[in-house]
């Protein structure tokens, strides 16, 4: 029993029954609310790991509620939404969530990327040392040095900062525009034909197959997640 407790806002009653019996049957804690209203309550009242949000309630528009999550608190958020244009994915990551997963999915996906996000805390706490350990990786910020394998990496300066850009929010999907502004700058958010060679880069130097990654995860048509 791992007690992360997951909260789930979801208007669809079937939905919430098959998410809750999935997760519940992995060991954890659920919570769900079928509005806005009742998710906050239940964020407010309870110590939760981990919200699973639909766009689409009642009482309300997901993505405003998430920028308003945002104000008061870091907890990660998986959105899990019917809407699969990919501007809707690319507004909803924009403000604030973590991952996006379309309807309908697997039910292993799920899990999959809830136990992505959950992993996210000993690696926040690793940031504090300047080290991070993925694979056979090991990444030292106060060096710049990366490790392969223990056999050093030479990564050229603009690979080393979209790496380091990526290590810093692990397991979340960071949009096209989010990775050129932090590598690149402002004036190149539109350049995606930058960061698809640079991301090739980083796949042929720390992937043990490049051709299907296992690190540095394409999200088509939003950006890219370092899955660690």
């Amino acid at each position: 029993m791992n007690e992360q407790t997951i909260l789930l806002i979801e208007d669809e009653a079937q939905i919430r029954r098959l998410v809750r019996t999935a997760m519940e049957e992995e060991g954890y804690r659920v919570r769900e609310s079928g509005t806005l209203k009742e998710g906050l309550a239940q964020l407010h009242a309870d110590a939760v790991h981990l919200l699973i949000l639909d766009l689409g309630l009642p009482d309300g528009d997901g993505i405003a509620f998430l920028r308003e999550l945002r104000t008061q608190f870091s907890l990660p958020v998986l959105v899990l939404s019917a809407r699969s244009a990919e501007g809707e994915k690319i507004r909803a990551l924009d403000a604030g969530a973590d991952d996006y997963l379309t309807k309908p999915y697997y039910t292993g996906e799920l899990l999959a990327r809830v136990r992505a996000q959950l992993r996210r805390a000993p690696q926040e706490s690793a940031t504090a040392e300047n080290r991070f350990h993925f694979g056979d990786i090991e990444v030292n910020l106060a060096q710049r040095s990366v490790t392969r394998k223990g056999i050093a990496v030479r990564l050229t300066p603009i690979e080393f900062r979209l790496l380091c850009a990526m290590l810093v929010e692990p397991g979340k999907v960071l949009t096209y525009r989010h990775l050129l502004s932090a590598v690149w700058g402002k004036a190149f958010v539109e350049s995606n034909h930058y960061l698809r060679i640079y991301v090739s880069h980083l796949r042929q130097k720390l992937e043990d197959d490049p051709a299907q990654p296992r690190f540095f995860v394409t999200e088509t048509g939003v950006g890219y997640r370092l899955d660690i």
